[in-house]
């Protein structure tokens, strides 16, 4: 047989299933931006691709020491479906690599950045997870598919793609390169030292727990209002997705409190403590997360039903069972 037969095959078999494999991959960024927001994790997006047929080829082609990397290029190619998600500081990449693990098979879990680090160069920083749903998931467009899920900071990202971009054209004469690869390194040196920077001040602004500084509108909360309410009342918690803030706060007037002052009076008859032992948090839950679990301590179905919550209504009735069920 031709020795690149079993490549042509790979390739016209992974042509065939493309289409298919387009809908999983809107299918896993659905799921992984509700797993996400479920858990109230700050993050900028998540976004996927699919693999393109001459991405694959030109993959399932590679060869090392005259044999092919790939001997089974539709098994050992997993990147097939590509989802990335961009945090805006390095502990979220952790916290979203913990969601995951929590809530899908995790194959694979490699951080790059700090592979980097243990050799003791600055370079390319990114966390690379391999998944895909549980036996029993009832998501029968995953079903048989995996997903290789980059997550990395908003300052990361944009060294590895400004990096690629630049090494791809390939228009740095020779004689720059040493220059070139040192200025990178610099660079990624700069990137590490900001990142932490970024995390130092969100520290001390959940420190500080301001209070509400702002006038609330009359007729219902804003977020913005909620998100500075928010900050002092839960100063432990992390940050959460800036759109979330709107979201909840609509929820609060479907609940029909209108008025920061009702929610605090509200919220005084939760114990937040009880709430925090039964949920087991494994990474810190943000601020609209934890206002959601007050919302579903006090109101159980009727916050479950809410219109605003349709799109997750499994999720909110496993997370009742947890408050509702007593403590051993």
């Amino acid at each position: 047989m031709n020795e690149q037969e079993p490549v042509r095959e790979a390739v016209r078999a992974y042509a065939a299933r493309q289409p298919q494999l387009a809908s999983a991959t809107q299918a896993f960024v659905a799921l992984i931006q509700v797993l996400l927001d479920d858990a109230g994790i700050d993050y900028l997006s998540v976004t996927g691709r699919t693999k393109s047929v001459a991405s694959f080829a030109a993959k399932a082609n590679r060869a090392e020491g005259g044999r092919p990397l790939y001997p089974e290029p539709l098994d050992q190619i997993t990147d097939q479906i590509g989802v990335r998600v961009i945090t805006y500081v390095h502990s979220d990449v952790a916290a979203v690599a913990e969601v995951l693990d929590d809530e899908l098979v995790m194959l694979d879990d490699r951080d790059l950045g700090e592979e980097t680090a243990r050799s003791g160069r600055f370079g390319y920083a990114s966390r690379h997870l391999l998944v895909q749903t549980r036996a029993g998931a009832e998501l029968p467009v995953l079903e048989g598919h995996r997903a290789s899920v980059q997550v990395r900071t908003v300052l990361q990202h944009a060294w590895a793609e400004f990096e690629h971009d630049i090494r791809y054209k390939g228009n740095v004469p020779e004689d720059a390169a040493a220059d070139l690869d040192r200025r990178f390194t610099l660079a990624a040196g700069l990137i590490e030292l900001a990142d932490r920077e970024f995390a130092t001040i969100r520290e001390r602004i959940q420190a500080a727990a301001p209070g509400s500084t702002t006038e609330p509108e009359a007729d219902r909360i804003v977020g913005q209002d909620l998100a500075t309410f928010l900050a002092g009342h839960y100063s432990d918690a992390g940050w959460s997705h800036t759109d979330h803030y709107d979201w909840i706060a609509d929820l609060l007037t479907q609940l029909g409190i209108d008025g920061i002052d009702d929610l605090a009076d509200l919220l005084t008859s939760v114990d937040a403590d009880a709430v925090i032992r039964r949920m087991g948090y494994r990474y810190p839950a943000g601020a609209v997360r934890r206002l959601d679990d007050a919302l579903l301590a006090i109101f159980g179905e009727q916050y479950v039903t809410l219109a605003g919550n349709s799109h997750r209504v499994p999720l909110l009735r496993a997370r009742l069972e947890k408050l509702t069920t007593p403590e051993t």
